[in-house]
C-alpha cells in the first residue's frame, strides 16, 4: 500500500466521526489510532515471546522490563494478552478491553498516549457508540515495517497532521520541515566528513533538533548515514513542545530502537532538555517570527546571570522574534575540537530578519559579531519562495560549525538557490514549489566544492571573508550654532570652549572594517559638511549580512524608443475599442 493510498485509508475514518466530531478535532482521534497501530504491528512478531517470558519472570519474582525490552527489541513492549484485534473480540466490552491493552505496554509507550489526551477520546468514542466502528477500521489496517517503512510512515503522519491543522485554521508548518528541504540540509552537515560516510567505518555520532516536531529532520538524518554507510551508529536526541508532535516523535523513535529518554517534551528555551551535552550535528528549523515574551524573564536570567556560561552570552534579539535564541542555543550544544578532533557542524533554517535586523551594538548585530569573529558561518543558502507549508517568505539554511576545513577557514559562503525550484503538482498550503534531486545535488556540490559560479550570466555562489560583513558606525556631529550663526562653545567641565553637537544634525556612517576610519571621513563626510567632527565615545562595531544585494545584477532600461512605441500601440488599441463601443 503505497503512503497516498494509506493515508486515504486513515483520512476515510473521518466519515465515521462526521457529525459526532469537530472537523477539528478528527486528529485527536486518527493520529493516535494510527500510532496505536503501527506499534500494534511492530510487536506482533515478539508477542508470545513476550507474553511467555514475562509470566516466568513474575513467577521468579524477578522485574521483567530488561527481558522483555531483549525480546520485543524494539525499546517497548506490552504485556497484555491481547492485541488491537482481540480487543474487538468482544463488541460490548471494547473500551474496557482497549484501556487493558494501553495499560500494557510499557511506561514509555503509555506517555505517548497520555500526551495524545487519548483516554478522553476514547470515552467520546465509546459514548457515541463510535468506538469499535473506528477500532476495527485500524485493526484492519497493515502497518507492519515490512509493508510501510519508517520513512513511509513518516510521510503519513505528516499529511495527517497537514490535513488537520488545515481543518482546525492552525499551522501545519510548526509541526514539521518539507523532506526535501530536510535531506538538502542533511547533505549539507555531512558531505565534509569522509570518515562518517565511509562504508564499513564503525563511528558512533549523536544528531540533535531542538525543535523536532514529529522528528523528520532526526529520521531523515538517520536514514541518509545509514544509506551511506550501514555500520554507522547514530544517537538521535531531540526536545519538542507540542505535546501532539512530541508523542508521534516519541513514538518513532521508539519504533526504531533510539534511547526514548533523548527525547525531552517541553520548551528548549526555558528548560534546556539536554542541559550540559554536547552533539556532533545538529538540524533546527524553528518558528519564524514567533516573540519569546512568554520565555522572556528565564531568558533574561541566563543572558545576565551566566553571560558565556550559558546559553545566550553573546547578546538577545529583539522580543518579537526569538528565532536566533535557537541558533545560540545550538551554538551552546558544538562539541569542542580537542587537537583537531571533535567539533560539530549543524544546518538551521531562518527567514531573512538574521541576516541584517538590528544596528550596530543591538542583540542581533552582536550575535552575528559573535558568529564571523569566531569564524563559525560556512555556509548560508538562500532557498526559493513558497517552499514552506506555513509560509511563502524567503528562507535561508545556515551551516555552522567549528571545524572548518583549512579552505574555509576565514570565508563565508553565500549561495543562491532562489532559482532552484519546481511547480508542484498540488500546492499544500503555502508550499507551491520543491526542490528536487538535480536541485539538491547542485546545491551540495556547490556548497562540497568550496566554489563560485554563475548560472545564466549571474552569480549562485560566492565567497567572501567574514570581515566583509563588519563595519564600524560613526556618529558625526555638527556644531550648534546660535541666531548670529556663531558657533555655540561649552561653558564647563570637559566640554568647555569645545563646540556643542546640534542633535538636529547628528548623523551616523557606517564604514566598512579594514577601511581607515580618518580617511573614509575626510572623502565622504568633510567635502559635504566641513564643520563636521566624529564622537569617538560613540563608534561601535556591527555586522550584517545583505545577502541580496551580494547577487544583484543590474538590469538596464529597455530604451526609451522602444517604451514609447508600446505606449503608442496600447494607447491604438484602447482608442479602437472605444470606438466600437461607440458604434
Amino acid at each position: 500500500m503505497n503512503q497516498t493510498s494509506l493515508s486515504s485509508f486513515i483520512w476515510s475514518v473521518a466519515d465515521l466521526l462526521r457529525g459526532n466530531f469537530k472537523q477539528s478535532d478528527y486528529g485527536k482521534v486518527i493520529l493516535p489510532f494510527t500510532v496505536l497501530r503501527r506499534m500494534d504491528c511492530v510487536l506482533a512478531p515478539t508477542k508470545q515471546k513476550v507474553l511467555a517470558e514475562v509470566g516466568k519472570k513474575q513467577a521468579a519474582g524477578v522485574n521483567p522490563a530488561p527481558f522483555l525490552l531483549r525480546i520485543s527489541k524494539v525499546g517497548f513492549y506490552n504485556i497484555c494478552p491481547m492485541d488491537l484485534r482481540a480487543v474487538l473480540g468482544d463488541q460490548d466490552h471494547v473500551k474496557q478491553n482497549l484501556y487493558a491493552y494501553l495499560d500494557g505496554f510499557s511506561p514509555e509507550a503509555r506517555d505517548i498516549f497520555e500526551r495524545f489526551d487519548f483516554h478522553t477520546q476514547v470515552e467520546r468514542l465509546a459514548k457515541d457508540g463510535l468506538l469499535y466502528l473506528v477500532a476495527e477500521k485500524f485493526a484492519n489496517i497493515d502497518l507492519h515495517p515490512d509493508r510501510v517503512d519508517n520513512a513511509q510512515m513518516g510521510h503519513v503522519f505528516e499529511e495527517l497532521i497537514r490535513k488537520f491543522a488545515e481543518l482546525s485554521n492552525e499551522t501545519a508548518g510548526e509541526h514539521f520541515t518539507p523532506r526535501e528541504v530536510i535531506r538538502l540540509m542533511v547533505n549539507l552537515i555531512f558531505i565534509e566528513d569522509d570518515d562518517v560516510l565511509t562504508p564499513g567505518n564503525a563511528v558512533v555520532r549523536t544528531v540533535y533538533d531542538p525543535t523536532a516536531g514529529t522528528g523528520g529532520m532526526l529520521s531523515v538524518a538517520a536514514e541518509h548515514l545509514l544509506a551511506h554507510n550501514p555500520a554507522a551508529r547514530l544517537t538521535l536526541s531531540g526536545q519538542e513542545l507540542n505535546d501532539e508532535s512530541y508523542a508521534i516523535c516519541k513514538a518513532d523513535m521508539l519504533i526504531r530502537g533510539q534511547p526514548v529518554e533523548n527525547m525531552v517534551a517541553g520548551n528548549t528555551l526555558s528548560e534546556d532538555g539536554h542541559a550540559q551535552r554536547k552533539f556532533d550535528y545538529m538540524l533546527s528549523n524553528p518558528p519564524f517570527g514567533v516573540d519569546w515574551k512568554k520565555v522572556e524573564k528565564q531568558v533574561r536570567a541566563e543572558h545576565e546571570q551566566k553571560g558565556f556560561d550559558g546559553r545566550f552570552g553573546p547578546g538577545l534579539p529583539r522580543v518579537s522574534d526569538g528565532s536566533m535564541l535557537f541558533l545560540l542555543h545550538l551554538l551552546s550544544k558544538m562539541a569542542p575540537v580537542v587537537d583537531g578532533k571533535g567539533g560539530s557542524r549543524f544546518g538551521i533554517v531562518l527567514n531573512g530578519s538574521p541576516l541584517f535586523s538590528g544596528g550596530a551594538g543591538s542583540g542581533e548585530s552582536e550575535i552575528r559579531r559573535y558568529l564571523l569573529e569566531n569564524d563559525l558561518v560556512e555556509a548560508i543558502i538562500g532557498l526559493p519562495t513558497d517552499m514552506f507549508y506555513n509560509t511563502g517568505i524567503s528562507t535561508y539554511v545556515w551551516i555552522v560549525s567549528n571545524k572548518k576545513p583549512a579552505e574555509r577557514r576565514g570565508w563565508v559562503q553565500l549561495i543562491d538557490a532562489s532559482s532552484f525550484w519546481q511547480k508542484m503538482r498540488k500546492s499544500l498550503g503555502s508550499k507551491r514549489k520543491e526542490l528536487g534531486e538535480a536541485h539538491i545535488a547542485e546545491i551540495t556540490r556547490l556548497f562540497g566544492e568550496f566554489i563560485e559560479a554563475e548560472r545564466n550570466g549571474k552569480p549562485i555562489s560566492r565567497i567572501f571573508r567574514n570581515q566583509d560583513f563588519g563595519y564600524t558606525t560613526i556618529t558625526v556631529e555638527r556644531p550648534l550654532r546660535d541666531e548670529a550663526g556663531k558657533v555655540v562653545l561649552g561653558q564647563k567641565g570637559k566640554q568647555k570652549g569645545l563646540p556643542q553637537p546640534d542633535s538636529s544634525l547628528r548623523d551616523t556612517e557606517n564604514v566598512p572594517l579594514g577601511q581607515d576610519i580618518r580617511a573614509y571621513f575626510e572623502r565622504e563626510v568633510l567635502p559635504h559638511a566641513p564643520d563636521a567632527w566624529i564622537d569617538e565615545a560613540k563608534s561601535k562595531v556591527g555586522y550584517e549580512i545583505p545577502f541580496n544585494r551580494h547577487f544583484y545584477v543590474f538590469e538596464p532600461p529597455r530604451p526609451l524608443e522602444v517604451i514609447d512605441a508600446e505606449l503608442k500601440e496600447v494607447s491604438a488599441r484602447i482608442m479602437r475599442m472605444l470606438g466600437e463601443l461607440a458604434e
